[in-house]
């Protein structure tokens, strides 16, 4: 996930995919972080890097949602 995504290169069948494993991660990153904190010995720096890695995958699934939702001309 560190590596840039170029979007332009790829079809809308394999975004389909990596906005689907990009959405399983987000959710998997946000139990994660609730499990850490609901264990009470919360390392806060670590909480701190999973929500700055929960938040790049939120950018990216908006960036792949928006590649993949049509314009519509008004």
């Amino acid at each position: 996930m560190n590596a840039p995504h170029d979007l332009s290169m790829k079809t809308d069948d394999v975004l389909q995919v990596e906005l689907e494993v990009f959405k399983q991660e987000h959710r998997d990153l946000d139990e994660a972080i609730h499990a850490l904190i609901e264990r009470g010995k919360s390392d806060q720096l670590t909480i701190q890097r999973l929500k700055k890695q929960k938040l790049r995958l939120k950018d990216l699934i908006a960036l792949i949602e928006d590649r993949l939702t049509p314009d519509i001309i008004a």
